[in-house]
C-alpha cells in the first residue's frame, strides 16, 4: 500500500502508528485540526476531505468565520461545527485529556459539534487512543472473519488495533480486500 501512496488518512501511517505508541496529548490546535478532519471525513471520500480540510485549516489559521469558509465547503452544519471547535479548541482538548478512561473519552468526543459515536472513535484512534472506527468496511470485516479480528491480528501482529484499523480501512476503501 505504502508503494502505491495508500498509507494515510489526515497523517501518514507512521504518524499514526506512533500516535497510538506513545499516547502524546497533542496540543489545542493540532487537536482541533483532528477533529474538524473527522467532520470533513463523514460522508466524502478522503481523496475530497483532505483538499477542503487543508484549505479550512488554512483559513482557519488566518482567521476565517463560519462564513468565510462557507464558500470553500458548502455544508453549514459541518463548516457551523468546524468553526465551534476551532473557537473553542483549548476548552475542547483540555475536558478531553482530563480524562482516565477510555468510555468517558469517547462518550466525550460524542458530544463535539458534529461528532457521534463512530466518529468519536475515528476521532479517539487520531489522538492516539488504541481503538477501531466500527465503519461499514470495519463491520463488514468483522462479520466475515470474527469478532475478534482485531485481537487475533494485534496479537500475531504486535501492533496496536488502531494501527490496523487504518491498514483494513484503506485495503478495503481501495479493493485490495474484496468483500
Amino acid at each position: 500500500m505504502i508503494d502505491r501512496g495508500l498509507d494515510a488518512d489526515l497523517d501518514s501511517f507512521d504518524v499514526i502508528k506512533e500516535r497510538l505508541k506513545t499516547k502524546a496529548p497533542l496540543n489545542a490546535d493540532e487537536f482541533a485540526r483532528q477533529a474538524a478532519y473527522v467532520v470533513l471525513a463523514g460522508g466524502f471520500s478522503q481523496k475530497t476531505a483532505k483538499k477542503v480540510h487543508a484549505e479550512i485549516m488554512r483559513r482557519l489559521y488566518g482567521g476565517a468565520n463560519a462564513d468565510e469558509m462557507f464558500s470553500v465547503f458548502h455544508n453549514k452544519n459541518k463548516v457551523a461545527a468546524i468553526a465551534r471547535l476551532w473557537q473553542n479548541r483549548n476548552q475542547f482538548r483540555d475536558d478531553y485529556y482530563k480524562l482516565d478512561d477510555l468510555e468517558s473519552k469517547l462518550a466525550y468526543l460524542a458530544t463535539l459539534p458534529h461528532i457521534g459515536k463512530i466518529t468519536a472513535n475515528h476521532l479517539a484512534r487520531n489522538l492516539g487512543e488504541n481503538v477501531f472506527k466500527p465503519d461499514v468496511w470495519i463491520m463488514r470485516l468483522l462479520a466475515a472473519h470474527g469478532a475478534d479480528l482485531f485481537d487475533r491480528l494485534e496479537a500475531e501482529t504486535n501492533l496496536p488495533r488502531g494501527y490496523i484499523d487504518v491498514i483494513l480501512w484503506k485495503a478495503c476503501q481501495n479493493g485490495l480486500i474484496k468483500l
